[in-house]
């Protein structure tokens, strides 16, 4: 009868669940200690300096329309009054060109046992603007007068603590200091530098240059806010990763043992960073604002909650959490093959495997993932991985060797389970081809299977298994 044959493969299924719960508990660890290091790296950016995004420098115009306006004071004479109207309004001029050289060190901190990269970067700029003249601002009176007030020099940044020098722009060969506060809407964090009055229409384009030493942590951003946008950021550091709305091209980019460099070359046509940023200002302002690259535009009524950007992430290498997360996916893959090897070897060779054993080398099977979680907080994953997998194939081996019977038996499982763990490193190596290599282990483990039962007869089996356990039954007796 094949009622035995049965009620053992539910058993072995049903352990093989249960030790699923121990998995899922390991592997909510693992996402609790990657909550923990977010939290270091928000501890570290609150006491020093966060993440790092730059805008500007952008030319800003305070102006104010006058004109006026007649007022119906007594409707039953028509009798009117005019009025002086004034209308407080800011023109915002774009660079036509804005070259940006940046190199950046890196370093690292720490909050306990997490690691967090920090950089400071150097970065030169230099560009030029071309001044609108009168006629490209919007006028809510053709017959208005424009009346010009103080212009400034303003840039965006996120976090002005990482400011390493009080910068000075040279601005048409006139040496200005920048002062605190962006005076923009859209990012209050930055600086500024007043101009004093400037006259618009000017024939040839006015240059600038100034520097910037910031400090930041981990990310690094840029809005392209110009026209013409040519940014270059280098560093020693082996591990950018590239990220937001534009990449540098492959062309531009280079990646080796001495660090990284790429440029990244933007235009206005290709970016919709100029109307972001208008917007924003628009809604916050509530006044219309014009642009005078490459025209004079009203900036549209909506409201824009981001804009624009790109940059480089200065990251490790090997995320040991992400890398164990990955790892603990096929923690019940591997109970499953050990369960699958143990049940086919007991009843080819007709030795009974008790359940309890089972559950005590499935047991160690997981706890493999928790030793390398807890191990690569203090190693390099390399390291951890070949410390935790050693330990517990070591320790399957010879419980393996007494439980089948057999050292040699053990010491074959124990050379099974290592070509396993050599596989799932790979797998952890190659997140690209990781698909398509758990694709060819499942498939090759099948194939496996089937060529090893090829010749068993399923039934006589079940007759074999009922009548072992009768005569052990009467010979107890």
């Amino acid at each position: 009868m094949q009622k035995t044959l049965f009620i053992k493969s539910l058993t072995v299924g049903l352990l093989m669940l249960i030790i699923g719960i121990p998995l899922m508990m390991i592997e909510d660890t693992i996402k609790a200690r990657l909550q923990f290091r977010n939290e270091a790296v928000r501890s570290i950016a609150a006491d020093s300096v966060g993440q790092q995004t730059l805008l500007g420098p952008i030319l800003v115009i305070p102006y104010s329309e006058q004109y006026e306006e007649e007022e119906l004071v007594n409707a039953a004479n028509k009798h009117t009054i005019k009025r002086q109207r004034s209308l407080q309004k800011r023109l915002y001029v774009f660079p036509d060109e804005l070259k940006m050289l940046s190199t950046v060190d890196t370093d690292q901190r720490y909050r306990g046992i997490h690691k967090v990269l920090v950089y400071s970067g150097q970065h030169d700029l230099s560009g030029s603007f071309q001044l609108p003249d009168l006629s490209a601002i919007q006028r809510e009176k053709s017959d208005s007068t424009i009346v010009l007030g103080a212009a400034f020099i303003s840039i965006g940044l996120s976090d002005t603590r990482g400011l390493k020098n009080v910068p000075r722009i040279n601005w048409h060969g006139q040496d200005i200091e920048f002062q605190q506060n962006s005076q923009l809407n859209y990012i209050k964090q930055g600086l500024h530098a007043p101009l004093g009055k400037i006259e618009l229409g000017a024939a040839k384009p006015i240059s600038f240059t100034l520097n910037l030493n910031i400090d930041g942590i981990e990310q690094f951003s840029v809005v392209p806010i110009a026209k013409n946008n040519q940014v270059t950021i280098r560093s020693k550091w082996e591990h950018p990763q590239f990220y937001g709305r534009f990449l540098p091209s492959p062309k531009e980019r280079k990646i080796d043992a001495s660090g990284f460099q790429a440029t990244w070359k933007i235009s206005s046509l290709s970016s919709n960073a100029q109307q972001q940023f208008l917007s924003s200002e628009c809604c916050q302002q509530e006044i219309k604002v014009v642009t005078s690259t490459p025209s004079g535009i009203d900036a549209p009524a909506q409201n824009v909650t981001s804009i624009d950007s790109f940059g480089v992430a200065f990251i490790e290498p090997i995320n040991i959490y992400s890398q164990s997360d990955r790892a603990i996916k096929y923690g019940l893959l591997f109970v499953a093959l050990s369960f699958a090897a143990f049940f086919l070897f007991e009843l080819l060779k007709q030795l009974p495997i008790h359940p309890i054993q089972y559950a005590l080398v499935g047991l160690a099977l997981v706890l493999f993932f928790l030793l390398l979680v807890s191990l690569s907080e203090h190693l390099q994953f390399v390291w951890a991985y070949l410390i935790a997998s050693a330990a517990c194939l070591s320790l399957i081996s010879f419980y393996l060797s007494y439980a089948l019977r057999s050292w040699k038996r053990g010491v074959g499982f124990g050379a099974a389970l290592t070509l396993l763990y050599g596989v799932l490193f790979g797998l952890l190596q190659s997140e690209n081809n990781a698909l398509v290599m758990g694709s060819i282990l499942l498939f090759s483990v099948l194939a496996a299977i089937m060529l090893i039962t090829r010749k068993v007869d399923w039934y006589q089996i079940g007759k074999t298994t009922t009548l072992n356990n009768t005569t052990d039954t009467r010979v107890n007796e």
